[in-house]
C-alpha cells in the first residue's frame, strides 16, 4: 500500500466522529475554532478599544464609530452572500471531480465580490451623509462617523475579497492558511492602530486607514494563494466571465448568511435611532460598548457550537442517533453553564469590561446600569445558540434562518421601538429588548428543537435498539 493511500486512511480514521468520546471530538474541533473566533473578535473590536481612549473626544468618537456599524454590516453581508454561497458549491463540485465547474464557481464569486464592492463603495460614498443622519448621527458625532466611514469605504473591495474569498481557501482544505489570512489582518490592525491614532494624531481616520491596510494585506494574501501553485483550484480570468445561472445558485445558497448580517444591520439602525431620540450620543456610545462586550463574551460559545456541528452532523449521517443526542446534550450543558458564569461576572463586575473601550466616567457609570439590563438572563442565549446549531448540523437551514429572524427582526426590532415608549422606560427599554428576545426566542428555538429533533432521535434510537436486542436472544 503506497504512502498516499496510507495517509488518506489515517486522515479518514482521525475524522471518524463515530468513534471515541463525543465530547472529546467536539472539543478537538471547538478549540481551534475558538482561536479563530478570538482572532476575528480582535479584528473587529480593536478599533473600538483604541478609539474609545482618544484624549478629549473618546465618547463622541466611539459613538461615531458605532453609527457606521450598519453600513459595515451590509458590506459584510454581501461578502458572505458570495463567499458562503460559493464555497460550499465549490466543495460539492470538487467532491464530484468536476474541476472546471469548481473553478468557474470560484471565478464567478470573485467577479461578483469585486463588482459588488465597487458598486457599494460608490453608493455609500454618495449617500453616506443622509444615511448617517438617518441612523442617528448628531452634529457632534457626524464628523467622527463620516471621517471613519469615508476612509473605510475606500477599502470595501479589499474587505469583500479578504473575507469572502477566504472561504474558498478553507473549502479546499487549507484551514491553517485560511486562519493566517485573518491573523495577518488582525496583527497588522493591532500594530497600526496606535501608530496612526496616537503617534500620528490621525484619530478615527487613522483607525480606518489601519483597517483598510490590514484588509488590503489579507486580500493580497488570499489572491496570491488562490493564483499560486499550492491551491487546488486557481483564480483564472476565463472563469470570471459571469454565468448568471451559476450566480443564481451561489446567491441562493448564501442567502441565509446574508440574512443574518442584514438583520444585524437592521437591529443596529433601530437601536441607534431610538437611543439618540431618548438618550442622545452617550447612549449610542454605550450600545457600541455593549455590542463589543457581547462579541468578546460570546466568542467561546460560538467556537463550541461551530465545533459541535460537524460531529453531530457526521453521527446523524452515520445513523448513530445516541451519539447525536449525546452531542446535543454536551453542547447544551456547556453553553448554559458558560453563559450562566458569564452573566454572573458581568452582573458583578461590569466596569472592567466597559473600561476596555472607554475611560469616560459618565459612560462607565451609566454603561454599567445599561449592561446589567442588556445582559439580564444572558444564559437564555445558550438555548438559542444550541437549538440553532442543532438545526444547522442536521441540514435544517430553514429552521435555523427562521429562528434567527424571529429573534432579531420579529422580536428585537418591534420591542426596541415600543418599549422606550411604555411606562417611561426610555433608553432602558431599548436595552431591555435584548433580554426579552433571548427569553422568548431562546425558549421557542430550543423547545422546537426538542419536539422536532430530540424526540424523533430518541424514537429512532429505540427502534434500532429493538432488532439488535432480538438478534442477541
Amino acid at each position: 500500500m503506497n504512502s498516499v493511500r496510507m495517509e488518506a486512511i489515517s486522515t479518514e480514521r482521525q475524522n471518524d466522529f463515530s468513534k471515541g468520546k463525543v465530547s472529546r471530538n467536539i472539543l478537538n474541533l471547538a478549540l481551534p475554532m475558538t482561536l479563530a473566533q478570538l482572532i476575528n473578535v480582535l479584528y473587529s473590536v480593536v478599533d473600538r478599544m483604541y478609539i474609545g481612549h482618544i484624549p478629549e473626544a473618546a465618547t463622541l468618537a466611539l459613538t461615531g464609530l458605532g453609527l457606521t456599524f450598519p453600513i459595515i454590516s451590509i458590506i459584510t453581508a454581501f461578502a458572505n452572500l458570495f463567499g458562503m454561497g460559493g464555497a460550499p458549491l465549490c466543495s460539492i463540485a470538487r467532491g464530484k471531480g468536476d474541476d472546471e465547474r469548481a473553478e468557474t464557481i470560484m471565478g464567478n464569486s470573485f467577479f461578483m465580490m469585486v463588482a459588488t464592492g465597487l458598486v457599494l463603495t460608490a453608493l455609500f460614498l454618495a449617500f453616506k451623509g443622509p444615511l448617517l443622519r438617518l441612523f442617528g448621527a448628531s452634529g457632534q458625532t457626524f464628523p467622527y462617523a463620516d471621517g471613519y466611514l469615508t476612509v473605510y469605504l475606500c477599502g470595501s473591495v479589499f474587505v469583500m475579497v479578504g473575507l469572502g474569498m477566504n472561504s474558498f481557501i478553507n473549502s479546499q482544505g487549507f484551514g491553517k492558511m485560511g486562519m493566517m489570512t485573518v491573523l495577518l489582518g488582525a496583527v497588522t490592525n493591532i500594530l497600526l492602530d496606535p501608530l496612526f491614532i496616537f503617534v500620528l494624531h490621525m484619530g478615527v481616520q487613522g483607525a480606518a486607514l489601519a483597517t483598510v491596510i490590514s484588509q488590503f494585506l489579507s486580500a493580497a494574501w488570499v489572491f496570491r494563494f488562490l493564483t499560486g501553485k499550492k491551491a487546488i483550484y486557481r483564480l483564472q480570468k476565463k472563469a470570471m466571465k459571469p454565468n448568471w445561472k451559476l450566480v443564481g445558485e451561489i446567491v441562493s445558497l448564501g442567502m441565509s448568511s446574508f440574512c443574518f448580517a442584514i438583520t444585524n444591520s437592521l437591529v443596529q439602525i433601530v437601536c441607534n435611532i431610538n437611543l439618540q431620540q431618548f438618550g442622545g450620543d452617550l447612549y449610542v456610545g454605550i450600545m457600541t460598548v455593549a455590542n463589543s462586550v457581547r462579541e468578546v463574551v460570546s466568542m467561546p460559545i460560538n467556537g463550541l457550537t461551530n465545533g459541535a456541528q460537524p460531529v453531530i452532523g457526521y453521527n446523524y449521517g452515520a445513523r448513530e442517533y445516541r451519539r447525536v443526542r449525546s452531542g446535543i446534550r454536551f453542547m447544551s450543558v456547556v453553553c448554559v453553564v458558560y453563559t450562566l458564569a458569564a452573566w454572573l461576572v458581568l452582573m458583578l463586575f461590569p466596569q472592567p469590561f466597559i473600561h476596555l473601550f472607554s475611560s469616560d466616567p459618565d459612560l462607565v457609570g451609566k454603561g454599567a446600569q445599561a449592561l446589567g439590563v442588556y445582559f439580564f438572563g444572558y444564559f437564555m442565549m445558550a438555548f438559542q445558540m444550541a437549538g440553532q446549531s442543532t438545526f444547522v448540523a442536521l441540514g435544517r437551514s430553514k429552521q435555523a434562518v427562521f429562528f434567527s429572524l424571529l429573534r432579531k427582526a420579529i422580536i428585537v426590532v418591534p420591542l426596541t421601538i415600543l418599549l422606550p415608549r411604555i411606562g417611561g422606560l426610555g433608553v432602558i427599554g431599548v436595552f431591555l429588548a435584548e433580554p426579552v428576545s433571548n427569553f422568548v426566542g431562546g425558549s421557542a428555538c430550543y423547545l422546537t428543537m426538542l419536539a422536532t429533533v430530540w424526540k424523533p432521535l430518541r424514537k429512532a434510537e429505540e427502534a434500532e435498539a429493538v432488532p439488535a436486542g432480538r438478534a442477541g436472544e
